[in-house]
Order: structure tokens, then C-alpha cells, then sequence
């Protein structure tokens, strides 16, 4: 019954969560049509914030929906090995431009033979949720590198760092610091990090502070 009971709690909480989340792009959404329809309006410049908005609850119901299928154990998470470096190397090439607006180079540090215990979608997940997370926040003129060795990936990054009170919190669904709130984001990306992780066996932390960076370090177990 206390399980049970624990168990609705988080779902009742979730949901509430997912609710707020949504919320406030279709808050945006509504007020950009209502835009729309003044004399004079620039409709092709709303109808770009628009697309902007629909896009990030887009991404916002797919993390949901890619967390949810985690925790019903329809993903199997540690199902055969993969070779890291051509998955660093894709997640870099399809965030090329996104890194380039925001000022921030990547760099790669894995050698061809370094295999992790993940499927190979997990790690590509990982990997770009990671990196799509220092481009967010870390700020212009910083450079990430992510790193991978037998039984460890991490993504470090020399930019603005973090609070020391958000620290702690940084891998919970949906939080985020003082900063992060004035960017675009799902809130989701860190915590589905460290549910694959911990699925793995594995285990996810984090270090830095203010004007410190932020350091992610994912380790496995050994096959």
C-alpha cells in the first residue's frame, strides 16, 4: 500500500509537472496568433516565433513520452555494447549549427576502440542531451569536451559553471536554475541522462560552479 501510495504521489506530480511545462508555450502560442490578427502585423516574423513555440512542446512531449517508455521497461537500456567515437561524431555533426550560434566549440576526446555498455540509441541520447545542455546554458566562448574511456563518458565544459544550491538538483525532471529558466529547454534532458545511466548499472555526477564550468561524468560497470 505505501509503494502503491508513493507510486501516485509521483504520478499525480508528473503529471502536474508536464501540465505547468506546456503551459506557458501555449501561453506564447495564444498571444502570438492573437498578434497575428492586429492591423499591421508582421505575420511571417509571428509565424516563425509560432513555429518556435510548437517546436519546443514538440520536444517537450517527446522526452515525456522517451522517459515514460524508461520507466515501463520498454526500453531495454544495456542491451550490447557500442563503439563510442561515431556516435560523439554524429551528435557533434547534428549540432554543429546549433553550437556555432551559440558561440560554444566541442570537442572530441575517444579513441576508435572504446565500446560502452549501452545500445547504441541510449548512448546517442546520452551523449546529446549532455551536449545540448552545455550549448543551452554554458555561455559564449566556451568550449565542451566530451570524453570517452572504458566504462566512462563525460562531457566537460570550462563555461559559466552553476549555483552551488542548484547543483544537487541538476539531474531532477524539470528543474532548473535561475539562469536556465530564461532559456529554451524541456527540463528533461539531464534527468533522462541519469535514469539511463542508473538503468545501466551505472552511475552520473556532477561537479563545477560559478565561473567553474560544469563537469558530467557517466560511469558503467565493467562487462
Amino acid at each position: 500500500m505505501e509503494e502503491a501510495r508513493a507510486y501516485e504521489e509521483l504520478r499525480v506530480g508528473f503529471t502536474a509537472a508536464v501540465s505547468h511545462e506546456l503551459r506557458t508555450p501555449l501561453a506564447r502560442l495564444l498571444a502570438l496568433i492573437d498578434s497575428a490578427a492586429l492591423p499591421g502585423a508582421d505575420r511571417d516574423a509571428l509565424l516563425a516565433q509560432a513555429r518556435e513555440e510548437v517546436e519546443e512542446m514538440n520536444e517537450l512531449v517527446d522526452d515525456v513520452l522517451f522517459l515514460s517508455e524508461l520507466e515501463s521497461g520498454r526500453e531495454v537500456v544495456a542491451l550490447g555494447s557500442t563503439p563510442a567515437l561515431p556516435v560523439l561524431e554524429q551528435v557533434h555533426d547534428r549540432l554543429a549549427d546549433s553550437a556555432e550560434r551559440a558561440d560554444v566549440s566541442i570537442v572530441l576526446d575517444a579513441s576508435p576502440d572504446v565500446v560502452l555498455p549501452l545500445r547504441r540509441r541510449m548512448l546517442y541520447v546520452i551523449v546529446e542531451n549532455l551536449a545540448e545542455n552545455a550549448i543551452r546554458y554554458a555561455g559564449p566562448g566556451t568550449t565542451l569536451t566530451t570524453r570517452a574511456r572504458d566504462g566512462v563518458l563525460e562531457a566537460n565544459d570550462d563555461g559559466r559553471g552553476i549555483e552551488g544550491e542548484d547543483l544537487p538538483r541538476l539531474f531532477e525532471r524539470f528543474y532548473r536554475g535561475d539562469r536556465a529558466r530564461a532559456s529554451r529547454g524541456t527540463g528533461l534532458g539531464l534527468a533522462i541522462v541519469k535514469h539511463i545511466v542508473t538503468s545501466a548499472g551505472g552511475e552520473v555526477h556532477a561537479t563545477g560552479g560559478p565561473g567553474r564550468g560544469l563537469q558530467v561524468r557517466c560511469t558503467f560497470p565493467a562487462p
